[in-house]
């Protein structure tokens, strides 16, 4: 596994995906999103008819899967790039996210993935500072306002995003938390480049004392 790896979690609208890629690009490092591999998943299953919540059915789906988040989003050989932000999906995630047994297959995946690259490492998600990359080289949680939140996921609304923040929050299995060693940003009203910089110049920090 590259020695280098950002770990940046923060709940729904926080920001995560747009910085994580972000600082890859400018670091010229991979970058892995998560829960588009939970959103995947989920995408399957109601395209299966699989009952999201029988949790065996959904976790053998998750341990059979092929799934790849680069260039697009694809789950079996589909592209479901566009899917997976669906209303039906943004629901019905949540579900799928606290399955232990779809949980315990995407964090192996995860830590396969990582393990492949012989550059560093940008890792979004929700359990990635704590659970998946708790030894990361940099942790960063991002969060901001519930109502910045809800206006960057768009048609989703406030409700919706209170909705997933409470699922992720309180679910039995890797929930939600802020790391007690993480940077810890407010994305609201900031610029995308401004939080860049910071987590950037954090890592040069950290890296060269």
């Amino acid at each position: 596994m590259s020695h280098e790896i950002i770990a940046i979690d923060g709940p729904a609208g926080s920001g995560k995906s747009t910085v994580a890629r972000a600082v890859a690009d400018s670091l010229g490092w991979s970058f892995l999103d998560t829960g588009a591999m939970y959103r995947a998943v989920t995408c399957e299953a109601v395209f299966r008819g699989i009952d999201i919540n029988d949790q065996n059915a959904v976790g053998d789906l998750a341990r059979s899967a092929t799934i790849s988040t680069t260039p697009r989003v694809c789950v079996n050989g589909r592209d479901v790039e566009e899917e997976i932000r669906s209303e039906p999906i943004n629901v019905a995630v949540s579900v799928v996210a606290a399955n232990s047994q779809v949980r315990e297959s995407m964090v192996a995946r995860q830590r396969e993935m990582a393990n492949e690259q012989t550059r560093g490492t940008v890792v979004e998600g929700r359990d990635i500072t704590t659970v998946v990359f708790p030894n990361a080289t940099l942790k960063v949680y991002l969060t901001a306002s519930l109502e910045e939140r809800s206006r960057r996921r768009g048609e989703e609304g406030v409700e919706s995003v209170a909705r997933r923040d409470q699922a992720d929050f309180t679910r039995e299995t890797s929930p939600l938390r802020q790391a007690d060693d993480a940077l810890v940003l407010d994305t609201t009203g900031r610029s995308i480049e401004d939080v860049v910089g910071e987590i950037i110049q954090c890592l040069k920090n950290i890296t060269s004392s």
